[in-house]
């Protein structure tokens, strides 16, 4: 596969797309031109370049924190569970890290090959996992603080509900987004579709 060749999008993203593009084309009529496969396959690719720069930045302040916290004389006065949580969440920690850094690493390796369009999909999935792996790794971080701090079930109840707010902004609320988008792109669709069929007759 070259650059020119795209791999089929889901429907979802492309139908977003396609009502994103009718909503800001002259008039809202949606006659913008479309994107060229190796405009597409760029543009995907800049955007994971800077999704990439901000969360490095964030998982390698975090995970910098938690190795730094095993010399710390607290620690040593951790319980069993404390210390548990603490070794899953440093591995959380580390496999975020790898993920949100190995575009990087594929990049350099499949420089000069003309691959870009498979290094955008595996960029943008590895890109999902480690922002999974990132939020489970806050919300550990966040426990073991808490159960530090506010000894007691209110530190599991005050972390669950931040996961939770986790999960509401970083996933439940795109999906919507995009399901809201698909359904509009169906809706105008149907209307051209009509706008056809009386003007025919």
């Amino acid at each position: 596969m070259t650059l020119t060749e795209q791999p089929a999008e889901p429907a979802g993203e492309d139908a977003a797309r396609r009502a994103h593009h009718g909503s800001h084309g002259p008039g809202g009529s949606g006659t913008e031109a479309p994107e060229t496969a190796s405009e597409r396959v760029n543009r995907r690719w800049n955007e994971i370049l800077q999704e990439t720069r901000v969360t490095q930045t964030g998982v390698q302040i975090l995970f910098g924190f938690l190795l730094s916290v095993a010399f710390t004389p607290l620690f040593r006065e951790l319980e069993t569970f404390d210390r548990v949580l603490y070794v899953i969440t440093v591995v959380l920690g580390a496999a975020a890290t790898g993920s949100l850094i190995a575009p990087v690493s594929i990049h350099r390796f499949l420089s000069g090959q003309r691959m870009k369009d498979e290094l955008v999909e595996a960029a943008g999935r590895l890109m999902m996992c480690g922002m999974v792996l990132l939020a489970l790794t806050i919300g550990c971080t966040l426990l073991l603080i808490l159960r530090v701090v506010i000894p007691g079930v209110l530190a599991e109840v005050l972390a669950g509900g931040v996961m939770l707010w986790f999960g509401l902004c970083w996933y439940a609320l795109p999906l919507h987004l995009r399901r809201r988008a698909v359904r509009r792109s169906r809706t105008d669709d149907a209307r051209r579709a009509r706008r056809r069929r009386s003007g025919s007759s």
